[in-house]
Order: structure tokens, then C-alpha cells, then sequence
């Protein structure tokens, strides 16, 4: 017999692939990273389906139980995740560090050819003869 958390637990994974779609289908999300989250979501309902079948998993990996094989694998891949998105924010940062050097450094050309272009106002008041 199906138990409320399984239910809930299907129902939450399948609306998690289909927004993982949704967001690659957008471009929001790579295909690596699409294919991660429906892995991980199937999963998910893999084992809300047959809870039973951790104990084996657990068992097989020297864990005691079921439930705390999920959840060491559930911290692995968080901490995987996280790691992930460190990476991703470090390459975001030197890339807009080097977008805001090569913006500085256009303005600072506009602006030296700017200068050369401005007449003073002394040279109106005095034109060199």
C-alpha cells in the first residue's frame, strides 16, 4: 500500500523534472545540469516507491539503515552542489572583473579623446595670433 509521503514524494519529483524542462527548454539550465536533476529526481521516486530496497543499499555499503544511507547521499550531493556552484560564482567573478577592466579602459580612451577635442577657454578669450 502507498503511504502519504510517497505520494507527496512522486508528485514533488515529477514537478521538479518537469521545471527542470521548463528551465532548460528557456535556456536557464544546461543540459548536463538537466540531466543531473532528472537523474536526482528519479531517484527520488525510485525510493519514496520501494523504501525497502535502501536497507540493501545500506547494508551493501556498510550503512546501518535505509534512511541513513539516503540521507549521507543526499549531504554527498549537496556538498557536490555546492562545490559546483562555488565554481561557477569564481568563474562569473573573474569574468566581470575582466568585462569591468576592458569597460574602464574604453572610457578612459573616449575620454583622453575627448580632452584633445575641448577648447579652453582662455584660447576664445586670447586667440594666438
Amino acid at each position: 500500500m502507498i503511504e502519504l509521503y510517497q505520494v507527496i514524494a512522486i508528485i514533488l519529483g515529477l514537478i521538479a523534472i518537469l521545471y527542470s524542462i521548463l528551465q532548460f527548454r528557456d535556456g536557464k539550465m544546461s543540459l548536463g545540469m538537466l540531466l543531473l536533476w532528472i537523474l536526482i529526481w528519479v531517484i527520488v521516486i525510485i525510493i519514496s516507491l520501494y523504501p525497502n530496497d535502501t536497507n540493501y543499499l545500506a547494508s551493501y555499503t556498510g550503512i546501518g539503515r535505509g534512511l541513513d544511507f539516503v540521507l549521507i547521499l543526499g549531504i554527498l550531493l549537496s556538498f557536490y552542489l555546492i562545490f559546483k556552484m562555488y565554481n561557477k560564482i569564481e568563474n562569473i567573478e573573474e569574468e566581470l572583473t575582466d568585462l569591468i577592466r576592458e569597460i574602464a579602459i574604453q572610457n578612459k580612451k573616449i575620454g583622453s579623446e575627448d580632452d584633445e577635442n575641448v577648447i579652453n577657454e582662455s584660447d576664445i578669450e586670447n586667440p594666438k595670433k
